[in-house]
């Protein structure tokens, strides 16, 4: 098949599929974007690149996930400890003490707690900082590569746009 016939049989799959989309989906895809698309995906280094780019973000979120399974495995481990250190202290402790060491474990387990939450909380703002930059790598990658649609953007309906676009792409990498 020529570039020509194939860019057209790009183009002919692309609004087919584009057509199964919601309609203000299909307004954000105008002809003029579909066919720059069918165009520049003649060069098959596109799909590649796709897969390429897709397979990083998978081992990336693997690592992340594994990252904060750790971080919580630990925390587990530290309010385990602190339940047997103040367990361990009740039983040692005479009855007379028991209100003010009851009192005194409450505290320390919401200070633990608060600590352990404000850990969580940071970690999972670097995560989304990192998550966010992958991002941006992938639009560069992508405009640099000539892929219409694509440029590096934070904002959520470009993005989400650019998202249908890779979809419809991995979509055109699969045989009919």
């Amino acid at each position: 098949m020529d570039e020509q016939a194939r860019r057209y049989n790009l183009l002919d799959r692309l609004q087919g599929r584009v057509r199964r989309l919601d309609i203000k989906t299909q307004q954000r895809l105008p002809y003029d974007l579909l066919a720059s698309l069918a165009s520049s995906l003649t060069d098959s280094a596109i799909f590649t690149i796709v897969d390429d780019l897709e397979e990083i973000q998978h081992l990336t979120e693997k690592d992340l996930y594994t990252k904060r399974q750790k971080l919580l495995c630990e925390q587990r481990s530290l309010r385990q400890k602190l339940n047997n250190e103040q367990a361990d202290a009740l039983r040692a402790c005479r009855p007379h003490n028991l209100a003010i060491l009851k009192a005194g474990h409450e505290k320390e387990t919401a200070r633990l707690e608060k600590r352990l939450n404000t850990e969580l909380t940071a970690f999972d703002e670097k995560l989304m900082v990192e998550i966010d930059n992958k991002v941006v790598v992938q639009q560069a990658t992508l405009k640099s590569a000539g892929v219409p649609g694509f440029y590096v953007t934070t904002d959520n309906q470009a993005i989400k746009l650019q998202m249908i676009i890779l979809n419809l792409i991995k979509e055109l990498a699969k045989p009919d």
